[in-house]
């Protein structure tokens, strides 16, 4: 664990080393990255945050600073986050040059801009405001890194893009799919039932097959992006079938 204060001697807090040129040549150097801590990170982002922020206090006591070293967050995130972009410009039937547009535009002024932005906000409110006046002269003074805001921004950003552009587009296609898939088995299953009960029939079971063939669709469809509410909604009450 590296010293947190130093000796009465010294005149005050040794300089720290700029971070920020580093961690941005690190962006490119792949090798360098720690993508499995980076993606334990965001799992437990969205399932346990504070376990993340402990091995931060972790982090500081091995490397002297607050903030990551490590790119592969930002880079990973962002990657995540373009893909988003674009599949829902895909789904939505635009254009390339739209598609290019939307994800620069949402990447770098939503998530980079607007960022940045904030985690400016926080560094400068929380070293101003909210730091603790050190009780003894020796005690070296903290402050926080620009860095750290900016992490916890994208800590911050992670699970509200899994829940906007991830889970608010998927679970409505899940549950169009399976109250289409208990709507039609349920259908087949009184169809069966009406043939069984008439005696002079026999093997009356193949009007259940239909059900299986239902059951193996159902997550092939949705996995594919398929939402049978939309499909027969735009089929029936579409405006374009009125134009000539």
């Amino acid at each position: 664990m590296l010293p947190t204060a130093s000796t009465k001697g010294r005149s005050g807090p040794q300089p720290r080393p700029n971070l920020f040129f580093p961690y941005l040549r690190r962006i490119v150097k792949w090798q360098q990255m720690d993508i499995e801590y980076t993606f334990w990170q965001m799992l437990n982002l969205c399932t346990s945050p504070k376990v993340v922020y402990q091995h931060t206090k972790y982090h500081k006591q091995t490397k002297n600073q607050w903030a990551r070293d490590d790119p592969a967050f930002v880079v990973i995130c962002s990657l995540l986050f373009s893909v988003a972009l674009i599949a829902y410009c895909a789904a939505y039937d635009h254009s390339a040059g739209h598609a290019v547009f939307v994800v620069i535009s949402s990447l770098f002024v939503h998530f980079f801009l607007i960022g940045a932005i904030l985690a400016t906000f926080c560094w400068f409110f929380t070293n101003n405001y909210l730091r603790e006046e050190a009780p003894h002269s020796y005690v070296v003074e903290q402050r926080v890194e620009w860095l750290y805001a900016f992490d916890v921004h994208c800590n911050s950003f992670f699970p509200m893009f899994v829940l906007l552009y991830v889970a608010h587009g998927f679970i409505p296609l899940l549950l169009s799919n399976v109250l289409f898939m208990v709507a039609v088995s349920y259908y087949h299953y009184i169809n069966y039932l009406g043939y069984d009960v008439l005696p002079f029939l026999v093997r009356t079971t193949v009007f259940l097959y239909p059900i299986g063939v239902v059951l193996v669709l159902s997550p092939i469809l949705c996995l594919s992006g398929y939402n049978p509410s939309r499909y027969f909604m735009n089929m029936y009450f579409s405006q374009r079938q009125y134009i000539s």
